[in-house]
């Protein structure tokens, strides 16, 4: 170990989930001086993870055999809970005693049953959703929220502080979730109105990069403007977060609300519109391209790929 030599409860790691996140997440981890085993499908992305001194293991049960922590990063809930029950999963080969942080964006109501059967297990369980992004995961900043025993959150800090620099206990298990959800519905929103801004400036003439450029540095401000104005407005949506999964993200908001009494009208519009953009084929684009919706919707531009495939 180097940075973490005082640290001796957690040492190796199995990360499960070696995509566009979890990837330069298990980087980081190996850069902070952990035991850090895995696998990917993906013959590259295990290259880069071995030759960063992870040690490939080509099953799960490898990547489980004693290990100190487990990390799931995989697309849903649904996943997290096969890799729970799976033969060789968690369950049956996650060590007693050990640390289970699943940082998948899942359901609420998922995480505390993972909660709840890691507790009959006796693993220590946390839900820690995390937002940042692709750039987030490679720069070892991401935010990460943080749902979960107060103690159980002090034992995973030197894993999460490799990992992000904004973390934050948010509570009881799930409650990591709900904080993710709600920044998924703030972050969905604010690009459907940028989107519409955007329209708007256009259909009236205005040069909408002026235009975001001066709304910028007035309380429209906002990091949704900084990040994405520009390359919305020129239609550049090279993913760094896909409209497929902020649809499936918009899904757990509704749910979310549904099962605790909540009336969100913004929501069930903005997840409207993430619907409309995967049924015109959209899925694999940049979350802005929710702006192609709106176009749509205002007749100016065509559905390309409909137009191809016909």
């Amino acid at each position: 170990m180097t940075a973490h030599d005082d640290i001796q409860t957690i040492r190796t790691v199995g990360f499960i989930g070696l995509g566009s996140m979890g990837l330069p997440m298990a980087l980081n981890l190996l850069k902070a001086g952990f035991v850090v085993r895995g696998h990917s499908r993906s013959a590259e992305r295990t290259r880069l993870f071995t030759e960063a001194g992870g040690i490939d293991a080509p099953d799960l049960g490898s990547i489980l055999e004693k290990a100190d922590a487990v990390i799931t990063m995989v697309p849903d809930g649904d996943v997290v809970e096969e890799l729970m029950e799976a033969p060789d999963g968690i369950a049956a080969r996650a060590p007693r005693g050990c640390l289970m942080l699943d940082m998948s964006t899942i359901a609420p109501d998922q995480a505390r049953g993972l909660a709840a059967r890691c507790r009959d297990l006796g693993i220590d369980f946390l839900d820690a959703p995390v937002s940042g992004g692709t750039k987030g995961a490679r720069d070892g900043s991401l935010t990460i929220m943080v749902g979960g025993e107060e103690a159980t959150f002090a034992k995973a800090q030197p894993l999460l502080s490799a990992m992000g620099t904004t973390i934050t206990h948010m509570g009881q298990e799930g409650s990591g979730q709900v904080t993710k959800a709600a920044n998924q519905l703030i972050v969905g929103g604010a690009l459907a109105v940028l989107s519409e801004a955007i329209i708007l400036l256009e259909h009236n003439g205005v040069n909408p990069v002026h235009a975001l450029g001066a709304l910028s540095q007035g309380l429209a401000g906002s990091r949704i403007l900084d990040l994405k104005g520009e390359a919305s407005v020129s239609r550049s949506f090279s993913p760094t977060f896909t409209i497929r999964l902020h649809s499936k993200d918009m899904g757990i908001v509704q749910s979310t609300a549904r099962s605790s009494g909540c009336c969100l009208p913004t929501a069930s519009s903005v997840a409207q519109l993430f619907t409309a953009a995967e049924a015109n084929g959209w899925t694999d684009l940049d979350h802005s391209a929710l702006l192609k919706v709106i176009e749509l919707l205002s007749g100016t531009s065509s559905n390309d790929q409909r137009e191809e495939q016909s």
